[in-house]
């Protein structure tokens, strides 16, 4: 008797777990995302073809689609909103990941509470706690509504039940990865049991007309756990982004089919819930009588928002061989580059050999270049001991050879500054239209933006270093 062939659907294939890519043999690490360990073994999916089904809807030229019912509904937090682009639209499905304990539960339950109303439910359905911890949470953020439902569920064919009990018009799972649907293989938040569950409730959506509110679990590189598809399939991408420590909190928009991701949320944490905060700046600055050496303010934008920033660096004789480096809210790698600067081009070399200490007010973190000059004004002043001139603001990416470039929403950032009261900037060449009443200096270089520092106390800089050698 011969033997049988070995056929492709007996032929073992393999599958990234992390993003689905398929391989006919074992790797050890998956082309596709260039992680390790992940390629696993799967049966074979046998071959099929799909024949021609009945048509649900007919298609309709563009022009005759009702566009009314992509409508969006406020969810009772203006910050949010903004990010949204003005709301959540029926049938949408949004993805909000973030750190453990930034926040995700107690902005969502503050949402479901305040987007409740008569016509429309919201059903909030936790995965993570008891049904109890989650009444507590929402006593102590008065989060407490009759057309609110909760339900403590980790079985999707239970959450889809409830869907059909409650027929709500906001759904909060928190969170996707808790869930699991008893017809798939596998333990709840893997790759097979997430897509699972995000299809089903995405389909749930939009046959319902219901925006759906997922809570993702985060790795520890800060990327969204689970299987990459997830961001494909949702409407909406959110980040929730904050230090803990810190009271202030950002949701960032990585995509977001029905608006802009240009726009950021900002909102501040504190015992009583979490609370929007339509002028932030507040929390970024330190208000003094008098200047203090070390300050200098400056102007980023987060998205389209500008926000001014308080940069405060230290600087103090070193007692080891090597000087520390320590930095907060700030980059490293761009702090020492303007510490080299400023040794190299600014002609001061009193920072050598001191400990330099660089941080920023209230939790914020400066990543873009725009914040250079500030950096460097603030070190000067730390190392000089002279304050910068009071409402002084500096705006300015600083380059390798000293000088000062040119950065994106200068006339934006000049309209803030001067609607919080600072008369005075420096900013690079050419500006544009500035507000009335601001007096605007322009330097072409770091040389230039140093001469705002008193003359005096500034030569006494040298002098003192000479004396010490």
């Amino acid at each position: 008797m011969a033997a049988r062939t070995k056929t492709s659907k007996d032929r073992p294939s393999y599958r990234c777990t992390e993003c689905g890519w398929q391989t006919a043999k074992w790797l050890g690490r998956c082309p596709e995302c260039q992680a390790w360990g992940t390629i696993e073994e799967y049966g074979a999916p046998a071959v099929r073809t799909t024949a021609p089904g009945r048509v649900t809807t007919s298609a309709l030229p563009i022009g005759q689609v009702d566009g009314r019912q992509a409508t969006a509904r406020s969810t009772g937090v203006p910050e949010l909103d903004r990010v949204l682009g003005g709301g959540l639209v029926p049938g949408a499905v949004v993805l909000v990941a973030g750190e453990p304990g930034v926040g995700k539960s107690t902005l969502l339950l503050d949402v479901a509470a305040k987007s409740a109303s008569d016509e429309h439910r919201t059903l909030y359905v936790t995965g993570e706690e008891s049904a109890s911890q989650v009444r507590l949470r929402a006593d102590r953020i008065h989060a407490i509504d009759d057309h609110l439902y909760l339900a403590a569920e980790t079985d999707l064919s239970a959450v889809l039940g409830h869907l059909d009990a409650v027929k709500p018009s906001l759904l909060i799972l928190d969170s996707v990865q808790t869930v699991a649907s008893p017809e798939i293989d596998g333990a709840p938040g893997g790759m097979a049991q997430v897509r699972e569950v995000a299809g089903a409730l995405i389909r749930a959506s939009k046959e319902r007309g219901m925006s759906t509110l997922l809570v993702g679990h985060v790795t520890k590189d800060g990327a969204i756990a689970g299987p990459r598809l997830l961001e494909h399939l949702v409407d909406v991408v959110l980040h929730f982004e904050g230090d803990r420590h810190a009271r202030l909190r950002l949701v960032r928009g990585v995509k977001n089919r029905y608006g802009t991701t240009d726009e950021v949320g900002c909102f501040e944490l504190h015992d009583e819930g979490i609370t929007g905060l339509a002028d932030p700046s507040g929390l970024f600055l330190t208000r003094r009588d008098e200047p203090v050496p070390g300050t200098c303010l400056t102007v980023t934008l987060e998205g389209r928002r500008p926000l001014v920033a308080e940069v405060q660096a230290l600087t103090v004789d070193s007692q080891i061989p090597s000087p520390r480096r320590t930095t907060s809210g700030l980059e490293t790698s761009r702090v020492s580059m303007m510490l080299a600067v400023l040794e190299q081009r600014g002609r001061i070399s009193a920072l050598g050999k001191r400990d330099i200490y660089s941080a920023t007010v209230g939790g914020v973190k400066l990543s873009e270049p725009a914040a250079d000059l500030a950096v460097a004004l603030a070190l000067a002043s730390a190392a000089s001991d002279t304050p910068l001139p009071k409402n002084l603001v500096a705006i300015g990416e600083v380059g390798l050879a000293g000088e000062v470039r040119r950065v994106t929403g200068v006339q934006r950032r000049l309209a803030e500054a001067h609607r919080l009261g600072f008369t005075h900037a420096l900013v690079p060449g050419d500006p544009g239209k500035t507000p009335p009443g601001m007096k605007v200096l322009e330097v072409a270089d770091i040389g230039d933006a140093l001469r705002v520092l008193p003359r005096s106390r500034r030569r006494e800089a040298p002098r003192e270093e000479e004396d010490r050698r």
